[in-house]
C-alpha cells in the first residue's frame, strides 16, 4: 500500500531530523556502494544495479529479484536503496499485513502509472514467505508482464515457501551472514559519522569484540546494541564504551573465548573429553560457551560426529547417526535454532554407552599396511570376471558364502602374512556386546584362533 499524506509527512520529517530514529535506521546506507557485505551480489552489471538504472533498459529491462538471507544481512537495506536511488515509483507492501486486497490495488495503481504518465512501478514486498499459495498467485500475471517489478526478501529457503511459478519468473538472490570484518566497518562508521554517533565515544578494542559476538552476523543487532550500550556510557559521563556498560545494557557477559586462538581449540576438546567421560552437565557447559562465543555451529557438529565414531562407535550404532542428523538440520537452519539441535546430540552422545573399539581397529590395521604388512591378496578372492584370468588361477576354489546353510565360509580372506592377525577388540558395553557376540561366532566358523 502506497503511504498516505501522515506517513508521508512522518517519512519527510524523519529525513530532515532523523535523531529521532534508531541508529539502525539513521545509517542505512543512501547507496549501493554504501552497503556492506554482499558485494557478490553488487558487481557492476548485477540485478540490483540495474534495478537503480545502473545498466540498459528497454527491452532488456530489470528483471525481479527474490532476495534469501538470514535475519539483518541487509534485505531491507538493498529494497530501501533501490528505493531512495530508482526513478521508478516505490511501494512497500509486509506479507505480515497485507493480503491479496492489497496486492491487487498495487497492480491496479502499477498499470495505471505506467499507462498514464510511463512511470514503472518497483514493490517491494518483505516476509513473503508469510504469503499463502493464492496470496502468491495474485503476483504472477504482474510480474510475468512485469507491471511491477517485484523484489521479495525471505529467511525462509524459497525452495520450500515460494511457488515455483514465482520462481521461475525471478532471479534468486542469496544473501550470506556478514563477516566480522562487514560488522565491523559498520560500527566503526557508525562512532563516526554524523548520522551516528558523531565521534562523542570511542569503542575499545575488547567491546567491539564482544559487539562482534552479540551481533552473529546481523547488522541490526550489532547497532542496536551499539545505540544502547552508547547511550548508557553517555549517561555515566565516560568518553568510551567500556566492556563493563556492554555487558550491563545487553545483560551478555563477554566470554573469554578467541575463535583462532588456543581457546578455540581448548574449550573443543574440553567438549569432546566430556561427551568421552559421559558427563553430560559439562559437556552442555563447554557447548554453551562455544555458542554464546559465536563458534561456527558446522564446526561443532563435524566434532561431534568425530566423536560418535571415535569414542561410542557400536556401543549404540544410532549415535553418529544422530550427529550426522544434527549437522545436516545446523547447516540448514542456523543459530539460534541449531543450538538446540546441537545440545540435542551432546546430550545423547554424552550418555551413550562409549567404545572406541572401531578406532583402535582402524588404528591397528593402518598400522600394519604402513609397516609393509600386506602381502597379495589370496588367489581365490581376486577379480575373475576379466578375459583370461581364468588361466591366472583368479577365483579358482573360491566358495560362495549364500550357498551354504549358515551363510559364512571357512576360507582364507587375509593375506598369508596376517591370516591369524586381529583387530577388531569388541567391548561388552551397550549394544557392542551382540557385536563381541558375532566376532567370536564367526572367527570361530572360519577356522580362526579366538582373540
Amino acid at each position: 500500500m502506497e503511504p498516505d499524506l501522515f506517513t508521508a509527512a512522518a517519512e519527510e520529517r524523519q529525513e530532515k531530523d532523523p535523531t529521532g530514529s534508531p541508529l539502525a535506521v539513521r545509517m542505512r546506507p543512501r547507496t549501493l556502494d554504501e552497503v556492506v557485505g554482499q558485494q557478490h551480489l553488487l558487481k557492476p552489471g548485477s540485478p540490483l544495479r540495474r534495478l537503480v538504472g545502473e545498466g540498459a533498459s528497454g527491452p532488456a529491462g530489470p528483471s525481479s529479484v527474490i532476495l534469501w538471507g538470514p535475519p539483518g544481512t541487509g534485505k531491507t537495506t538493498l529494497a530501501y536503496v533501490v528505493s531512495k536511488a530508482t526513478n521508478k515509483r516505490f511501494v512497500e507492501l509486509s506479507a505480515i499485513t497485507a493480503g491479496v486486497k492489497e496486492v491487487r490495488a498495487v497492480i491496479d495503481g502499477a498499470r495505471r502509472a505506467v499507462g498514464g504518465y510511463g512511470k514503472e512501478t518497483v514493490l517491494f514486498l518483505d516476509e513473503i514467505h508469510r504469503f499463502s499459495k493464492a496470496q502468491q498467485d495474485s503476483l504472477l500475471p504482474a510480474v510475468e508482464n512485469r507491471w511491477v517489478t517485484l523484489i521479495a526478501a525471505t529467511t525462509e529457503n524459497p525452495y520450500f515457501s515460494v511457488i515455483s511459478p514465482l520462481l521461475s519468473r525471478s532471479l534468486l538472490l542469496t544473501l550470506e551472514p556478514l563477516t566480522d570484518d562487514d560488522l565491523r566497518g559498520l560500527l566503526r562508521r557508525a562512532l563516526t559519522d554524523e548520522r551516528g554517533l558523531k565521534g562523542a565515544l570511542a569503542l575499545p578494542e575488547d567491546t567491539e569484540e564482544h559487539l562482534l559476538r552479540i551481533a552473529g552476523g546481523d547488522a541490526r543487532r550489532a547497532l542496536t546494541a551499539l545505540e544502547a550500550a552508547a547511550g548508557a556510557a553517555l549517561d555515566k559521563g565516560e568518553t568510551e564504551i567500556g566492556l563493563t556498560t556492554l555487558e550491563e545494557t545487553v545483560d551478555r557477559a563477554a566470554v573469554k573465548y578467541d575463535r583462532d586462538g588456543d581457546q578455540h581449540y581448548d574449550v573443543a576438546s574440553a567438549l569432546i573429553k566430556s561427551i568421552r567421560g559421559s558427563d553430560v552437565d559439562a559437556a552442555l557447559h563447554y557447548l554453551a560457551r562455544m555458542i554464546e562465543a559465536g563458534e561456527d555451529p558446522r564446526f561443532i557438529a563435524r566434532r561431534l560426529m568425530i566423536s560418535a565414531s571415535e569414542d561410542i562407535g557400536l556401543a549404540d550404532p544410532n549415535a553418529l547417526q544422530i550427529a550426522v542428523a544434527a549437522a545436516q538440520a545446523v547447516a540448514m537452519i542456523g543459530f539460534p535454532e541449531a543450538a538446540l539441535t546441537l545440545s540435542h546430540a551432546t546430550i545423547a552422545l554424552a550418555l551413550a554407552p562409549k567404545s572406541n573399539a572401531a578406532t583402535t581397529a582402524i588404528g591397528a590395521a593402518l598400522d600394519d599396511v604402513r609397516k609393509g604388512h600386506a602381502g597379495p591378496v589370496p588367489a581365490h578372492l581376486r577379480d575373475s570376471h576379466y578375459k583370461g584370468a581364468g588361466k591366472l588361477g583368479h577365483g579358482q576354489g573360491y566358495v560362495y558364502p549364500h550357498d551354504l546353510p549358515e551363510g559364512i565360509a571357512a576360507q582364507q580372506y587375509a593375506p598369508d602374512g596376517l591370516k591369524e592377525r586381529t583387530y577388531y577388540t569388541p567391548t561388552r558395553h551397550g549394544a557392542e556386546a551382540r557385536y563381541a557376540d558375532a566376532v567370536e561366532w564367526t572367527r570361530g566358523h572360519l577356522g580362526r584362533k579366538p582373540s
